[in-house]
């Protein structure tokens, strides 16, 4: 791929459901604290474009796992293929679903289960059939669809202020919310447990990023499928200025939601009770016309989400679980085992999304959580694979050897 179509897709795999829902709905309760996410990650994507990239392609590797074949052995990659696939089908397909499920309930009125089986039957039309390659094509279409929806909704939110205009709608919001534009939380904040001031910025956020920029297969896999280690590196310093921009199209409307729900445009209820809903109320409030393009940016930022997990889950079962079993089978029966993998993957999301997240307030900041008691042994593993030669399992088997022989010889001698 080239380099514009793999930062286009990156990009419109990343900004789903949950940042466009989750973070509209912690910019309503928190403010831009939660952009640190966003604009932290665009300086991890040139890390890991300028020193994680050279070694992935140097290894010709298609997934992650199987980098960690290389570096450790069978056992390793065996055991980090089946977390990925709890962890893809439990945690991130499940958000994706139930928070996509939430904006297109509260802008049709569908119920929740409704509305995630919907999305979900979608984005399996095109994934199942065409793989990474339809997901990818489709994604420059549905990322520009995205940037465009989400900059017309931050607009007409900030008109609708009262203020001149959508620029002074923006300086009437900093004037009369100066709170939710600090970066860094106080220590008596109530969001200061999931945002704890600087160390928000110095601390683990730095590991969830590498964990999830470098080491995650459903995003870098856009990366491993580059013309050239230039195409891939050009790909992700595309999709690190595109993070910068990502704030501006759903921080700032969740923050102009506050003061529209103090105003009576939306349901300030339905807002307090579940910040999650901000974004689908702010949809509603756009005018006709525009909400269908607001609606078919969500839908496509969910879906092309939703389509680039399956097809990681579908690669990562066939080709580092399936495949050891049974080494020697044609390529259409793989190909058919992935399909089948990836199926069944959504249909137990659908099954596990309620009971998972419908009793939290902010989806979004318990993936976060979730994700954060995983993320630093990901990370420690393949840095010591990229960094510590000693970090190998053949040499871990040659020096127990040694040693084997060494107390033989030694029982020899005392015999």
């Amino acid at each position: 791929m080239p380099w514009w179509a793999i930062g286009a897709s990156l990009i419109a795999s990343n900004i789903s459901a949950e940042q466009i829902i989750g973070q509209s709905g912690q910019g309503f309760a928190v403010g831009m604290a939660i952009a640190a996410y966003e604009w932290q990650a665009a300086l991890v994507l040139i890390i890991v474009a300028k020193y994680f990239l050279p070694i992935f392609l140097k290894r010709r590797i298609y997934t992650m796992p199987q980098f960690l074949e290389q570096r450790y052995g069978s056992g390793v990659k065996t055991l980090m293929s089946v977390f990925w696939v709890a962890l893809y089908t439990a945690v991130n397909l499940t958000t994706v679903l139930w928070l996509g499920g939430l904006a297109v309930e509260s802008l049709t009125g569908w119920g929740v289960l409704t509305s995630m089986a919907a999305l979900a039957a979608f984005a399996a039309l095109y994934s199942l059939y065409g793989g990474l390659k339809a997901v990818a094509l489709t994604d420059i279409i549905q990322v520009v669809i995205l940037i465009l929806g989400g900059f017309a909704i931050t607009w007409f939110a900030l008109d609708a202020l009262p203020a001149d205009g959508a620029l002074g709608g923006l300086s009437y919001l900093a004037g009369e919310m100066p709170g939710h534009f600090e970066m860094i939380l106080d220590n008596d904040h109530p969001a200061y447990n999931d945002l704890p001031g600087i160390w928000t910025l110095l601390g683990g956020l730095w590991v969830l990023h590498f964990s999830y920029w470098g080491f995650n297969q459903y995003i870098i896999q856009r990366a491993l499928g580059a013309e050239s280690l230039g195409e891939a590196q050009k790909g992700l310093a595309f999709a690190a200025f595109l993070k910068l921009v990502v704030p501006f199209i759903v921080v700032i409307p969740g923050i102009a939601a506050v003061i529209l729900a103090q105003q009576g445009a939306l349901d300030g209820a339905a807002l307090a009770e579940r910040s999650d809903r901000t974004y689908g109320e702010l949809m509603g409030f756009a005018p006709a016309g525009l909400r269908g393009l607001v609606f078919a940016a969500l839908i496509a930022a969910v879906v092309s989400s939703l389509a680039s997990m399956m097809n990681s889950i579908s690669t990562i079962f066939t080709m580092d679980l399936y495949r050891s079993v049974k080494p020697d089978e044609t390529e259409q029966h793989y190909v058919t085992v992935g399909r089948v993998a990836a199926f069944t993957a959504m249909a137990l999301a659908l099954v596990l999304a309620r009971p998972f997240l419908g009793g939290f307030e902010s989806a979004f900041q318990t993936v976060q959580e979730y994700t954060g008691y995983i993320a630093p042994g990901v990370v420690i593993v393949f840095l010591l694979g990229f960094f510590d030669k000693r970090a190998n399992a053949a040499k871990r088997l040659y020096r127990a050897d040694r040693i084997g022989c060494a107390q033989h010889h030694r029982q020899l001698g005392s015999a």
